[in-house]
Formats: C-alpha cells, structure tokens, sequence
C-alpha cells in the first residue's frame, strides 16, 4: 500500500492510490480494498465525495457557531462572550491567541481549508482521469458536480483571503515527489484565479434548483455570480486597495500591489450589478423577502406578544423557505439546532445568554426623526427627540433594532407562552447574575420565541450571501466612483424599506461621505450577527483609521474611571464610540422617580457604562499561518507582526 505523506496542509493533495487506510474522506467497501480508480468509476461514489465537500464548507463558515460554541460577533464590536467553553472569545479579545494557539478550532483555519481544496481537486481530476460516468439516473449531474467543485475551490481560497491574506494558491493535486516550494501569491491574483474558478463553475451549474428540488441549496449560477462580486469588493476596500492612507504599516509580500486602484471599485461595481440584474426565465433571480405587511406582528404561535414591536415579515425572513429561494443567493442548510437556541435564551428562559449585543452594536441602530432615519449620536437625532436615559420608545427605533436586540423593558415571551417585560435590573436577568447579561442587553435575532427550550428545531440561517449583501457593494462602489448616486441611493432604500425602516435622508446623494457612513451602518444593522464584522472592520482598517483614533484618543482622555469616562466622553464628542475594538460598552438601568421607563413598577433611566477594554493591534488584522505549518513548509512568509 503507498504511504500518505504528510507535509503541510497544502501537501495534503498527497493522496495514495490504494484507500486501505490512513484516508477518512474515501469510503472503503466492506472488502477494505477499494482502489482510486474503482471509486471514480460510480457516480454515486463522486457524489459523495461531493456532498463531504459540502460539509467541509459548511465548517470553515458557519456564521452561527463559527468558533465552536460561539459566533465570531463576540471577537468584535458586535458583541461580548461568556468565558464558559475554554473562554474562546475572550481569549482573541485578550490578545491570548498566536501561531501556536487559535481558539475554537472545528474547521476555520489554514490547514482545514486546504483539506477542502484538496478534496475538490481531486474530485476535478480525477474524474477526468478516469472518465467518470454520469447519474444513470439523470444526464448532467456529474457536470454540474465538477461545477459545484470548482465553485468550491474558489470559495475556500475565498475564505484564505478572508482570514489570512496572501496564501498559496492550490488549483492541483500536489503528488509524492512534487516540488513543495510553496509560496504565497498576492491577494489581487489570488481573486483573480477565485473569480476565474466562478467563472467556470458558472458555465457547468443551472441557473436554480427550485426549492422542492432535492438539490436546493446547492450551488447554482447566482451563487457564482455572487462569489465573484464579493472578492472583487474584498479587493478594493482599504485593506488591499490603498491601505497605506489609512495607517496601515506593515509589510506584506506582495505591499508594492496594494496601491489604491478605482478600478477596483470598477469591477466591484460591475460583478454586484450581475448579481442584481441576473435573470432566470426572464424574471430577476434575486428579490428581497417582502411577506406580510405592515400590520402583521404575529409570532410563528399566532400570537402577539412582543407589544407590536416585532414585525412578523422580520422574523420570517430567516425561516421562510421562499426568502431562501429568492433573497438568499448562497446558503448552508442546519447550521444549528434547539441546543443553539438554550444558550442565547435569557436566564429568565433558563438560557444562559452566551453571547450578549453591546453599546456600539446598539447605536448604529437609527433614531426616526420624521420622514428619515438618523444616528443616534447625530445632531439631527438629538434636536428630533432621542434621549439616552430613554433610548428604546416603541417606534423611534430602526424595527431591525427591535427584532435583534433585547433590552430593559421589551417585551418578550416567557415560559408560560405570556408576555413578560425584559428586567436588567433585579431578578435572573439582572446585569452580572449568574449566566446573566454583562452588557445590559441580550440577543434576539434568529429566535423563534414561540418555542420553549427542549422544542425540536432547525435553524438554516443565517445565509453566507443574501441580496442586501450585494446591493451595498454596488451602491459603495457607485459613491466610490461618483456615479449612479441615485440608483445606490435607491437601491439601499429598498433594503430599509422592506423592515419597514425610513429612508436615507435626501442630503446623502450630494455627501459622499455621509453617504459612505450610511452604507457602513446598513451593513452593520442588516447583516448584524451574520459573520461579517469581523471581516469588515477589518477590511475597512477601522482600529487604525485616523477618524477612529481620534475617537480613542479623545475617550481615553475624557477620565479615568471606567464606569464615567463613557459618559463624559459622550457628551463631549456627542458622536460614535470608536471602532477600534479595543474596548465595548453596555447599558445599565438606574432608578430615578423622574425615570421615563418602568419595569415591574420601577422607574428607571438607562446610563452607558464601559464593560472592558480589549486588545486588538495591527498584527490582528490578519491571523497568523499556525507554527506548525510554517515548519512543514519553511518556503512559507508569516504574516506581518506573527
């Protein structure tokens, strides 16, 4: 029997001829002498082997539980972790992680990423080599199988450039006695052999599978389309596209390449506009979840009792099968069950709120002042009416807000199928009770709140893409380039439109700047718990922007206490809290006879308190390759500061 080597992740394309051992991704027949060729000569064989690149896939991404237990919202501005399973967001938020430890491992990182386009190559040649025969029971699927891997390839060296930057880019199998001088590429040629995989994956898919297909779900010519619009707007945001102006000093391998180019937003520009206007049977393929209206504020139990605050459209649009068919242009199905659920569950729910919003999440949902939404921390907000002792008044908020956060005072129901008001201040729920909120909120989002905690349940949200996703990019590149303002300006108003939001204020198409703010803030309020942050905070330089320094600068000179210097700091700058996320904030009820808000008889005003301060230094803008990696394969640069 050949031996398997074992070099590095890369390597692992090393594959012996004879599955007799040693490999878990070849199914050995019962007689355990299975062979390379005999494997390839089914269909059914090859379609398995599909199916557990899937599976690969679904692991390296999984937006609900991305690090084991925990989503990668608690590494951000997003929101705060519990310490229970090995502290593991706490630990990247202390800076405890390095190339000898990451955290969280189940599939995320390098080695496990190559372990994917390892599988996919040898899918792609050995089904050539071979001569793999098609579905005996439908003509085309082996094409489309090969689509699908190739898609795949593209998507996890996707997921590289996410992570880590500049990677090898692996679009073979590596063999026993091949040259293993592996060496990075620069991210803007690695997007454009992701772009050329897309491409050929686009022209070997079908347009859709409809959602009765017992092929739903797998990739089709819109999830290609979409994996090309997102690397092209990867490539041109600060991080690779000019990165310099904003701070950034580093030295990656390839600096010389990562000039700012507007092409850039060109091609992003171009690649979101064929998601956008891509058609099947000469209808858009994509459209935005638009069920029930404005008066439907029921629960999946028919019932009422969030006090009309929830809108029923906002919660069915993660569970509704035709918001997957229509709005979602890639997904995963299952990403998790009831268990997920039992930990976001507040205490009161016999929850144990793992993972709670904070202040900086929490602001970036507008104040309604009139015809137009506004930041809370903006002048107009404050003239409008917006009151940080009284910040949660029914209607005054963004419905996303309502749907996604918990807060003192919202209703919500309890165990017993009734309405019961959210208490932060006394009770299980209290702030710093056991298994308890830190931050003074709790997480609403994807909840299904008519199920009680043993029901039985799937969650297939949140999507890896949905539309809104690609709107944004199309309208950012439209305010880049100083064009088509008024189709962005559209455009990212449909988005609001559809939760019911209030539009943009007019005076954002003639501000390029306050335009680029507000399509910053949508993407944090729409896609809020959905695995993006820590990639676009990143991406945008945020930690080491002038803009968000200052904002810093000027917090930590506000005082010394932590429990004040939020406050004053507030009330001095009277904007954003800086995103540099090296510290999050919460919100904590405070009895007052002149309070605006009761809960279970008392009057309260809120007050913003900080919860901690956090590392994040230039080194974290990428993660490290992990030590052993880079001894299994010395031809390999660390990334910077590592």
């Amino acid at each position: 029997m050949n031996k398997l080597y074992r070099f590095s992740a890369i390597a692992l394309s090393v594959l012996p001829l004879l599955f007799t051992s040693c490999s878990d991704y070849l199914d050995r027949d019962d007689d355990d002498n299975i062979t390379e060729a005999d494997v390839f000569a089914r269909y059914e064989k090859v379609n398995g082997l599909v199916s557990d690149v899937y599976a690969k896939a679904k692991k390296a991404d999984r937006p609900l539980v991305f690090f084991e237990h925990f989503s990668n919202s608690a590494i951000t501005d997003e929101c705060e972790g519990t310490n229970v399973e090995g502290n593991i967001t706490n630990n990247f938020n202390n800076g405890a992680w390095n190339p000898n430890s990451l955290p969280g491992s189940c599939g995320q990182y390098w080695e496990s990423i190559y372990e994917g386009i390892r599988k996919a190559n040898l899918i792609i040649e050995n089904v050539a080599k071979y001569n793999t025969p098609d579905n005996p029971q439908q003509d085309g699927d082996l094409r489309n199988r090969i689509g699908e891997m190739y898609f795949m390839r593209g998507y996890f060296h996707m997921l590289l450039v996410r992570m880590y930057g500049e990677a090898p880019y692996i679009d073979r199998v590596i063999n026993a006695g091949d040259n293993m001088d592996f060496k990075k590429e620069s991210v803007h040629s690695m997007v454009e052999k992701i772009v050329a995989d897309a491409r050929t994956a686009y022209e070997m898919v079908p347009n859709k599978y409809v959602k009765t297909s017992e092929n739903f779900g797998r990739v089709d010519k819109g999830a290609c389309l979409g994996l090309v619009a997102f690397v092209r707007w990867m490539a041109a945001t600060p991080l690779w596209n000019g990165a310099s102006q904003y701070g950034y000093n580093q030295r990656r391998v390839f600096e010389n390449e990562y000039v700012y180019d507007a092409n850039r937003w060109r091609r992003a520009k171009e690649a979101a506009k064929a998601v956008l206007d891509f058609e099947v049977g000469g209808t858009k393929r994509y459209y935005l979840y638009e069920k029930h209206d404005a008066n439907d504020f029921k629960d999946p139990a028919d019932g009422n009792l969030n006090d009309s605050r929830v809108y029923a459209r906002l919660w069915d649009m993660f569970y509704d099968m035709d918001a997957f068919a229509n709005e979602y242009v890639f997904f995963m199905t299952k990403s998790k069950d009831q268990a997920w659920q039992g930990d976001i569950y507040p205490p009161s729910r016999e929850g144990s709120s793992r993972q709670q919003p904070v202040q900086e999440q929490v602001d970036e949902y507008e104040f309604i002042v009139g015809d137009y939404g506004y930041p809370v921390y903006s002048a107009e907000a404050r003239k409008g009416g917006y009151d940080d002792a009284n910040p949660y008044v029914k209607g005054t908020r963004d419905p996303r807000f309502y749907r996604d956060i918990l807060y003192h005072g919202a209703p919500y129901r309890n165990n017993k199928n009734e309405s019961k008001t959210v208490n932060t201040a006394s009770g299980s729920d209290k702030i710093g009770a056991t298994n308890a909120t830190t931050t003074g909120y709790y997480l609403r989002k994807f909840q299904q709140e008519s199920w009680n905690k043993s029901g039985n349940f799937s969650i297939n949200a949140p999507a890896i893409w949905r539309l809104p996703e690609f709107i944004y990019i199309y309208a950012e590149a439209c305010n880049e380039l100083g064009e088509e303002i008024d189709e962005a300006y559209k455009l990212v108003n449909t988005v609001r439109e559809r939760s019911f939001m209030k539009p943009m204020p007019p005076e954002v198409k003639t501000n390029q700047q306050l335009m680029r703010e507000y399509i910053q803030r949508e993407r944090r309020v729409e896609l809020f718990y959905e695995g993006k942050r820590p990639w676009t905070c990143r991406l945008y330089l945020e930690p080491t922007s002038k803009e968000e320094l200052a904002k810093e600068s000027l917090w930590k000179s506000s005082g010394s206490d932590n429990s004040k210097r939020t406050q004053k700091y507030w009330a001095a700058n009277n904007g954003a809290l800086p995103r540099c996320q090296r510290m999050i904030n919460g919100m904590r009820p405070v009895q007052d006879e002149n309070g605006a808000i009761t809960v279970d008889g008392v009057k309260y005003r809120m007050e913003r308190f900080c919860v901690e301060e956090r590392t994040f230094s230039i080194q974290h803008y990428l993660f490290p390759i992990r030590q052993s990696e880079m001894q299994n394969t010395p031809s390999l640069e660390q990334n910077p500061g590592w």
